[in-house]
């Protein structure tokens, strides 16, 4: 069972293997078709195509963020449709060095599925090692017999990230740019800055120059050298996707434990009340 990441070369190795799940998760939070687009225009053979703003995201209510997690018995059944049962093995992939895949694997893992791994870096990758691609939708299998196992234990709601500001009893990780976290170059929403407190670590920083994730060895040192202990760290960032690059990244580490706040910033700023800070 592979948990965190896999290498294009296992992933080749296991290509028409049934007990094998692919799925592209491309996306652009710029233009919401690229990703759909990329897809039709090449993707890994087998691959079916998960819609970030559908497919990996809930019902928006206007205070719930721009991406709310979907409940884990709708993420379920969306696993269903791709014939995934408990023992399934899912590889996600996206551009590469880039947030979506770990979405996926985060509602996988929240929903209860542990046999989900994100493909090391991802569609360039494969493409880097010349692999085949493909422009055929596969067609989908038989209902899978996946049910949802929710883990509610891995994420924590505005309330609680509230109440951490006066006790201290939690430490907030903002994955977005550092730009954006100090409150400079907001350019998707409407308010600047970040939540009091947090500590700013770009989801870029645990790729290497190629666009892979960097060792288990160096992730492991660069977060402990943030000082943070996992069971207390909370990951957040604008909407809940990006962060989890950064609890995959620890995960990887063998840094486990940690926890996401899905509505992250998009959802703090949605309440006036609540504080803001910039710098």
């Amino acid at each position: 069972m592979h948990r965190t990441i896999v290498s294009v070369e296992k992933l080749a190795a296991h290509a028409n293997d049934p007990a094998w799940i692919i799925v592209d998760c491309r996306h652009s939070l710029q233009d919401f078709t690229a990703g759909r687009r990329a897809y039709a225009q090449a993707h890994i053979p087998g691959a079916f195509f998960a819609d970030v703003e559908t497919e990996l995201a809930g019902e928006k209510t206007g205070t719930n963020g721009r991406h709310p997690m979907p409940d884990p018995p709708q993420f379920a059944a969306f696993l269903r449709e791709l014939g995934v049962g408990p023992t399934t093995q899912v590889v996600a992939y996206d551009a590469g060095a880039d947030m979506f895949a770990a979405r996926f694997w985060f509602l996988a893992r929240h929903a209860g599925h542990d046999a989900v791994a994100v493909l090391d870096g991802g569609f360039a990758a494969w493409i880097a090692a010349g692999k085949p691609v493909s422009t055929q939708e596969p067609a989908r299998p038989q209902n899978g017999t996946i049910a949802a196992r929710p883990r509610h234990e891995m994420t924590v709601d505005a309330r609680a990230v509230h109440a951490s500001l006066a006790d201290d009893t939690l430490t907030l990780l903002d994955a977005r740019a550092a730009d954006r976290f100090a409150g400079q170059n907001e350019t998707i929403d409407p308010v600047a800055g970040h939540i009091p407190g947090a500590l700013n670590r770009p989801f870029k920083q645990n790729f290497d120059e190629r666009g892979m994730f960097k060792t288990p060895a160096q992730l492991r040192d660069e977060y402990e050298k943030l000082g943070v202990h996992p069971k207390r760290l909370v990951h957040q960032c604008g909407s809940g996707v990006s962060s989890a690059v950064n609890l995959l990244a620890m995960e990887i580490a063998g840094l486990e434990g940690s926890r996401l706040y899905p509505g992250s910033w998009s959802e703090w700023i949605a309440d006036p009340a609540r504080p803001v800070a910039t710098g």
